[in-house]
């Protein structure tokens, strides 16, 4: 993802509940990394276990998905 991409989708993520004072964890990964993980699943048609090393663990990746 560019920055000019990032800095458009950026405002239309959640922000984390930490951050607003709402208590929970921080999170291991950061919005645009999970993102970019996301895209490449959808880009290249492979399954959820098939994500590369490269991204965060596929079950990471899913769960920020269904959020």
């Amino acid at each position: 993802m560019t920055g000019t991409q990032w800095a458009v989708v950026r405002p239309l993520m959640p922000v984390p509940g930490w951050l607003e004072g709402r208590g929970g964890r921080l999170e291991a990964y950061c919005h645009r990394t999970m993102l970019d993980a996301v895209h490449y699943l959808v880009d290249n048609g492979t399954k959820w276990r098939a994500i590369p090393a490269d991204f965060p663990l596929w079950e990471l990746v899913y769960a920020f998905f269904r959020r």
